[in-house]
């Protein structure tokens, strides 16, 4: 339990993977966030959370894209920092750019429009950026690939997240609005259920289940244990900082081969089902950190043997009693 620190948190994309994990980490602090998502079903946050910590939630139905709708509850509920987590994920914005755009770009520019409408009160906004910022490992010559290196996104995605890191520095320039923007990798772990990078999260499902899985890319990639994600979020919405910075996120880097060997040590047997297709992401996989580093004493850590370990047992507990469907995860009821 924190001391009574006078933040009052809105958390954007709440019912989603991260936004699950931080609404459940500041509840565990002691804090009781506003929780904000298009989505009024928190059907992922019930998987890691118990009755008591739903009670401590405020779960608001809201679009992002409603800019009067947003300022409207920042100002009623007092609400000073923003972790502002909403967006479509890269096929999404794929199948339709103009909403992909509509929700990445012009939602994100309705928060820091609302911070800085209510400047007195709101002071800090911090946001998910993407690695997907970045170009595919052959556009750089050095390895971890620092964050002052050439940007060079090669999805509609990645574009959308470099303009709202463009769009964040002219707040601060033009209004003083601070803001940390952070750049996660491939996150895994319970509640993530969505997008390419949410593959290795349904192998260890598939595994439970004594089922095939391919995970639909191979070569490296930088995993991210769930919980270490969301905390870092939180962290940086406390710390000490005024600007507008950018971290790259950086978990541990392996290739799908490593994956696949976690996920066997956690669940035998998964190795005679889990394959992958053999195709590299497009996105550089090793980012340097030193930034996050720098501005926090401590960023959370977890191993991946650890990290897989922890979220093959909780998806057995929640198969056994029956609180997720295999459905859910974009698998087949039946074998």
């Amino acid at each position: 339990m924190v001391e009574d620190t006078g933040f009052r948190f809105l958390v954007t994309g709440a019912q989603g993977c991260i936004g699950a994990w931080v609404i459940y980490h500041l509840v565990k602090a002691g804090y009781r966030p506003v929780a904000y998502d298009l989505d009024p079903t928190p059907r992922r946050l019930r998987l890691i959370a118990d009755a008591e910590d739903m009670e401590r939630v405020q779960f608001i139905a809201g679009d992002i894209t409603d800019a009067d709708h947003l300022a409207r509850v920042i100002s009623a509920h007092g609400i000073t920092h923003i972790i502002h987590l909403a967006a479509l994920q890269v096929p999404m914005c794929r199948a339709d750019p103009l909403l992909g755009a509509r929700v990445n770009v012009l939602g994100t520019l309705n928060v820091f429009e609302a911070a800085r409408r209510f400047s007195d009160q709101v002071q800090r906004v911090v946001y998910a950026s993407s690695a997907a910022v970045y170009g595919p490992p052959e556009a750089y010559d050095v390895d971890p690939v620092p964050e002052s290196a050439p940007l060079l996104p090669a999805t509609h995605y990645g574009v959308f997240k470099l303009c709202n890191e463009g769009n964040a520095r002219v707040y601060w320039q033009d209004h003083g609005l601070t803001s940390i923007g952070l750049r996660p990798w491939t996150v895994y772990g319970v509640g993530r259920d969505q997008g390419l990078t949410s593959d290795p999260t349904r192998a260890i499902v598939a595994a439970l289940l004594g089922r095939p899985f391919q995970i639909g890319f191979g070569g490296r990639t930088d995993m991210q244990y769930v919980e270490d994600v969301a905390r870092i979020f939180i962290a940086c919405a406390a710390a000490p900082y005024e600007g507008a910075a950018v971290f790259n996120l950086r978990g541990e880097v392996v290739s799908v081969e490593d994956i696949i060997e976690a996920i066997d040590a956690a669940v035998p047997g998964a190795r005679r089902l889990i394959t992958h297709s053999g195709q590299q992401i497009p996105i550089a996989p090793s980012l340097d950190d030193h930034g996050l580093r720098e501005l926090l004493s401590e960023v959370p850590h977890t191993p991946l043997r650890e990290g897989v370990a922890c979220t093959a047992e909780r998806f057995r507990y929640l198969l056994q009693e029956g609180c997720v469907e295999p459905a859910q995860l974009g698998l087949p009821a039946e074998p």
